[in-house]
């Protein structure tokens, strides 16, 4: 009748939380799996086996990630993007129930929110300046300060006292405005997207089903979330805004505009449904919609409770870098070494050998000594400029880096990849299924031979 609908539109109806709280076990007292131990190891590996490797053949300059303890312990990461206006802030302020608090994400049809936006666990709520997250060793955003001044008032932290937020950090980002050149922000808008992608436990892609525009932004976008493809969930939000019939075709041409820009064989799941507090619109699919939602939540709580997984197989990746990173240099080396005579001029010797690593066959021997991914290997470009900055001359090679007491370097880390990590693994995952995702990212199947030592 009208008098309903004039009654409701002053105030819409809320919808029931009790599937939110039930999903993400928010009631339950049970304490939180004790993972310190685990992480005191993990820390212990990585200071002892990785860190000196990557110290000496400086690994930092060639990929600018060094691993601070702050991010070994930090908890997992979700992190929004998507355009503008397709209700990222509104699907957070959701999931906290911080609607009507004054602490709820600005949200609003014009591109509201213009920074990054950190919402994590805290006693009480609080704001916190980006320039004092960054200068704070102890978290894991302090990295961040490498992309300036312009980019650190361009980021916020909030700390809520949610249960949620004692397992997961969220991460809303500014909106993707199509047409608009990234120069225009006055800072590296991509490369911080990078950043927070390469740590990212999970990415939720939001789009809005009535303005599906996917262009050069989203495009490149997409582009940064290449080998991120498990990570991406798709949200088709605002769901119950259109018919039936509408949101079908707008569910195809979503996957048709995508498939280019994805190519894997197991495309992103897909979420269609509307993350706000107020009750579906009446004559919309709510079951599906809520059954969604819930599928969503429970994705969610997987990610959360395979934490120390995802972390272990995260800094195994990094040590299969460094490791072969190492191998690189030690082979320039090597390679320089023997061509240089008592009446050669070095930078000419070197310069050759930077020019054309092939006609050395530097990057094929590595392929060839160690059962190396070429998909791991770094481009030679990247070696120039490393070079540039690091002389050949300031490193030594992996045969003079061993001790009497402490080992050889390339022994420990090659240990750390093939025995102490998978160990770590294996250990934390008794009574659990085993996680096949960390295998398949980084192979724990692999054994590096290391065919320098005589037998």
């Amino acid at each position: 009748s009208p008098s309903e609908e004039v009654e409701d539109t002053n105030e819409p109806t809320k919808r029931d939380r009790s599937h939110l709280e039930n999903t993400l076990k928010l009631n339950e007292e049970k304490p939180a799996d004790d993972v310190s131990g685990v992480l005191q190891r993990l820390r212990k590996i990585y200071h002892s086996s990785i860190k000196p490797l990557e110290h000496s053949y400086r690994y930092n300059e060639l990929r600018q990630h060094e691993i601070t303890d702050g991010e070994i312990t930090s908890k997992p990461m979700v992190l929004f993007l998507g355009p503008w206006s397709v209700g990222k802030s509104s699907m957070i302020n959701y999931l906290l129930g911080l609607d009507n608090t004054p602490y709820q994400l600005y949200t609003g049809a014009e591109p509201t929110t213009s920074e990054f936006t950190v919402i994590m666990h805290g006693p009480k709520l609080k704001t916190i300046e980006g320039i004092v997250m960054a200068a704070d060793s102890a978290r894991s955003f302090s990295p961040l300060e490498k992309f300036g001044q312009n980019f650190l008032e361009k980021l916020i932290g909030i700390e809520v006292p949610h249960k949620l937020l004692e397992r997961v950090t969220f991460v809303d980002t500014p909106g993707i405005i199509e047409n608009r050149k990234q120069q225009e922000r006055g800072y590296p808008f991509n490369d911080v997207c990078q950043w927070f992608i390469d740590r990212a436990d999970l990415i939720f892609v939001v789009f809005d089903p009535t303005k599906l525009d996917v262009g050069l932004e989203l495009e490149m976008l997409f582009r940064q979330l290449k080998g991120r493809e498990s990570q991406i969930r798709i949200i088709l939000n605002k769901a119950d805004s259109l018919a039936t019939q509408e949101l079908m075709r707008v569910y195809g041409a979503l996957f048709w505009s995508l498939a280019p820009l994805i190519n894997v064989t197991e495309p992103p799941r897909v979420y269609v449904s509307s993350f706000w507090p107020h009750d579906y619109h009446p004559e919309t699919h709510r079951d599906l919609f809520l059954k969604e939602e819930i599928s969503l939540l429970e994705d969610l709580n997987q990610v959360i409770e395979n934490r120390m997984e995802n972390k272990i197989a995260f800094i195994r990746q990094h040590a299969i870098r460094v490791r072969i990173h190492a191998l690189l240099v030690d082979r320039y080396l090597q390679t320089y070494k023997d061509k240089m005579t008592f009446f050669s001029d070095g930078e000419l010797v070197f310069r050759d050998i930077v020019e054309d690593p092939d006609r050395f066959f530097i990057f094929k021997s590595i392929l060839a000594k160690t059962n190396v991914s070429k998909f791991d290997l770094p481009n030679r470009e990247a070696y120039k400029d490393f070079f540039g900055i690091n002389p050949i001359t300031s490193f030594k090679l992996l045969s003079q880096q061993c001790s009497y007491m402490g080992g050889c370097f390339l022994e420990k880390i090659e240990k750390a990849i093939t025995r102490e990590l998978p160990d770590l693994l294996g250990s934390i995952g008794l009574g659990k299924k085993p996680n096949v995702l960390s295998c398949d990212v980084t192979g724990c199947g692999e054994t590096p031979k290391n065919r320098y030592r005589k037998p």
